[in-house]
């Protein structure tokens, strides 16, 4: 392989660390298939903590480097209240986390669909009008089934998971 074919900043992690990034995400793959409710608690509670963290961290950054302070100081307070709020409720904050990321979904892909829509009345040609149609579609249909999609959540991430870390461990081999 040359060094052309990898990006500079993935040349010097071990192939052993990917393979083990590969392992995890088929683990937690499989865990979401085999018991999504349980691992989506799981899974929920550690961006809790880890957000709890990050927002201590955000604020504490304030006094090692006080530049643009006030974006430090809302994203930690934010990060802050969306951990305690995760950390202290652990059986809705699944349901309630994995509904308002298939909301944002679905708003995003009306916008995507309408501004794509709009390209292809300006000249953009069929294949972006198509695509916005579609866009638009699958936005209407998430926004319409918020939570039966936000209870699919699991099992797509399962096999994302799944077929991604089968991915990272076939490229761990390839860096060895």
């Amino acid at each position: 392989m040359t060094a052309t074919a990898v990006p500079q900043e993935q040349q010097n992690i071990p192939w052993w660390v990917v393979l083990l990034q590969g392992i995890a995400a088929v683990l937690l793959g499989i865990f979401l298939l085999l018991k999504p409710g349980m691992t989506m608690v799981v899974v929920v509670q550690f961006i809790g903590i880890y957000w709890l963290v990050s927002g201590l961290f955000q604020i504490v950054a304030i006094f090692v480097d006080s530049t643009q302070w006030g974006w430090k100081l809302f994203s930690g307070i934010l990060g802050i209240i969306a951990g305690v709020i995760i950390v202290q409720h652990p059986l809705w904050s699944p349901v309630l986390l994995t509904s308002v990321l298939v909301i944002i979904l679905g708003i995003e892909g009306l916008i995507i669909g309408i501004i794509n829509l709009i390209q292809a009345f300006q000249g953009g040609g069929w294949g972006v009008g198509i695509l916005g149609a579609l866009s638009i579609l699958f936005g209407i249909v998430l926004l319409a089934n918020v939570l039966l999609a936000a209870f699919s959540v699991p099992w797509v991430l399962g096999v994302l998971g799944i077929v991604g870390g089968i991915i990272a461990i076939i490229y761990s081999f390839r860096l060895r």
